[in-house]
C-alpha cells in the first residue's frame, strides 16, 4: 500500500518542547486504534492515525457479507469520515514496515514518521498451525476482501452445481466445510445453511433437488468452547436443526483443492472456510521483541512495552493478563477498552497528572448467533438463548456499528430478510475471475437437456 500523504520528517527523534506539540502516532484503525484516537480528541497534541485500509471495519458482521446478507459498505466506514471533526487528528493511508525505537520513527514505505508516543493496534491475521499452504484452499475471514472472496466462492459453487452433470461432482460442489467452531465458525455455518436451504431454493432448480451439505469441523469436543456447556449444547442443537453436520473431535490433517481430511474421514468439498485460529501482526518483529506462541507482544500492566513507556501495544497484537491472572481475550470489547484506557493514560501524562493505574478488563459477556431466531448470550451469571437472545444479538450489533446510516441500512436489511428469506447482496463480482472460477468447477463436458 502506498502512502497517500507525506509524513513529517522534521524533528525526528527530538523530545517535545514548548514550541512543538507532542506527536502521537496510532497504527491501526480497528476497534482498539479507533477508540484510542477518539479518546484523544481535543488533547493538546497532534494525532496521526495510520492504517493500510481507508476504512474502519465492523468485523463481527463480516460473515454476513460472505453469505450475501449484507453489502460491504454496510459494515465499513471511511476512517477520515470518523475523525473529520477532530481538529488535532489526521488519517494517513499507508502500510507500516517497521519501527525505529531508538530514533522514535515509524517506517512507511520510503517515509519516516516521527513520534513522541506510539500506539500499535495492528490486529491479527489467520493462523494455519504450521500449514500456511492451506490458505489457498481454505481462506479465512478478517477483511472485506476476504468476505467478498468467500461470497464469490460460495455463490460460484451454487452456480456450478446447477449446471454440473456428474452427481458426484455436484455433491462436491454443494459441500461446504467450515473449520473451527468458535463464534465465527458457528455463525458462518449457520448462515450458509440458511442461504442454501432457504434463500436459494426458489432460484436454483437442480440445487434445490440435490440439497447442500454444510459441515462444521472442530478439533475439540464441543462448539463455542468459551461459552457455558449448556449454551454450547443449545447451539449444537440449533445448528443440527438448520441441517449443519457437526464433526467434533476431528482435527484437520490434510487439504487440497478437492477437499480435506478431518480425523480419519476424507471429505470432498469445493468450498472450505477457515475459522480455527489467528496470529498477531508483525508488531513484535518491528519492536525487536520475542513474541508469544500466538505472535503477540507481552505488555506491562499499563499496556506499554518493557523499557519503552511511551510505546503501547493493544488489541489482538498484545498479550495482556487481567487482574484475575487470566489472559484478556482477543475480542472487540477488550480492544476498545484498551484503546480507551491508553487514551486516558496519555491525556493524564500530558496534563502532568497521575495515570489511571493498571489496565483492568471488564468482561461484559459473549454473544453468538446460530441462525434465524437462534442465538446464545452469556453475560456473567445471566444468560439467554433462543429468540430473545437473537433479538439481543441484533440490537447489540446494530448499536455498535459505526455510523447512523449503517445502523439504519443493516436494520432494514435484516427486517426484510426475516420477512422474505431473501439475501439482497448475492453478487459475484470480478467478471473474469468469476468466469475462470466457474469454468474450473465444471469438469469435462456433458449434454444436459434441461439447460
Amino acid at each position: 500500500m502506498r502512502t497517500t500523504e507525506t509524513a513529517i520528517d522534521a524533528g525526528a527523534g527530538a523530545a517535545p518542547s514548548a514550541e512543538r506539540r507532542p506527536h502521537i502516532v496510532i497504527v491501526g484503525a480497528g476497534f482498539g486504534g479507533l477508540s484510542a484516537a477518539k479518546g484523544l480528541a481535543g488533547v493538546a497534541a497532534d494525532v496521526t492515525l495510520i492504517d493500510r485500509k481507508n476504512h474502519h471495519l465492523f468485523q463481527p458482521l463480516l460473515y454476513q457479507v460472505a453469505t450475501a446478507g449484507l453489502a460491504p459498505n454496510q459494515i465499513a466506514t471511511p476512517v477520515r469520515t470518523i475523525v473529520r471533526h477532530q481538529a488535532n487528528t489526521r488519517a494517513i493511508l499507508a502500510e507500516v514496515g517497521g519501527v525505529d525505537l531508538a530514533r522514535k520513527l515509524i517506517v512507511t514505505g520510503g517515509r519516516r514518521t516521527p513520534f513522541d508516543i506510539l500506539v500499535l493496534a495492528t490486529g491479527a491475521t489467520h493462523a494455519y498451525f504450521g500449514h500456511d499452504e492451506w490458505a489457498a484452499h481454505a481462506p479465512g475471514l478478517k477483511s472485506l476482501e476476504d468476505a467478498v472472496e468467500l461470497r464469490r466462492r460460495v455463490l460460484t459453487a451454487f452456480e456450478a452445481a446447477e449446471t454440473a452433470c456428474d452427481p458426484a461432482e455436484r455433491r462436491r460442489l454443494l459441500t461446504f466445510a467450515v473449520i473451527g467452531a468458535g463464534p465465527t465458525g458457528v455463525e458462518m455455518a449457520g448462515a450458509i445453511a440458511e442461504l442454501a436451504h432457504r434463500a436459494l431454493t426458489r432460484d436454483f432448480r437442480a440445487v434445490r433437488d440435490a440439497k447442500a451439505r454444510v459441515l462444521l469441523i472442530e478439533a475439540g469436543e464441543r462448539v463455542l468452547p468459551t461459552f457455558r456447556p449448556d449454551l454450547s449444547a443449545y447451539a449444537a442443537r440449533a445448528l443440527a436443526k438448520l441441517g449443519v453436520e457437526l464433526k467434533l473431535g476431528s482435527a484437520v490433517s490434510a487439504m487440497d483443492d478437492q477437499g480435506l481430511m478431518a480425523g480419519a474421514e476424507r471429505i470432498e468439498a469445493a468450498t472450505v472456510i477457515w475459522a480455527a485460529g489467528v496470529r498477531a501482526s508483525s508488531a513484535a518483529r518491528w519492536l525487536g521483541i520475542e513474541p508469544d506462541r500466538a505472535g503477540r507482544v507481552t505488555v506491562q500492566p499499563d499496556l506499554s512495552i518493557a523499557g519503552a513507556p511511551d510505546v503501547f501495544v493493544i488489541g489482538d497484537t498484545a498479550s495482556v493478563v487481567g487482574a484475575d491472572g487470566r489472559p484478556v481475550p482477543g475480542v472487540a470489547p477488550a480492544a476498545k477498552q484498551q484503546g480507551e484506557y491508553v487514551a486516558r493514560l496519555i491525556k493524564a501524562r500530558l496534563a502532568g497528572r497521575a495515570g489511571p493505574g493498571p489496565f483492568r478488563y471488564s468482561d461484559f459477556g459473549s454473544l453468538a448467533t446460530v441462525g434465524r431466531r437462534a442465538a446464545v448470550v452469556q453475560l456473567g451469571r445471566f444468560q439467554l438463548r433462543g429468540t430473545l437472545a437473537w433479538l439481543f444479538w441484533c440490537v447489540a450489533h446494530i448499536y455498535f456499528l459505526v455510523g447512523f446510516r449503517n445502523r439504519i441500512q443493516v436494520g432494514l436489511d435484516w427486517l426484510w430478510s426475516y420477512l422474505t428469506f431473501e439475501r439482497g447482496a448475492r453478487l459475484i463480482t470480478g467478471e473474469d475471475q468469476a468466469a475462470r472460477a466457474l469454468n474450473s468447477h465444471i469438469a469435462g463436458t456433458c449434454d444436459c437437456p434441461s439447460l
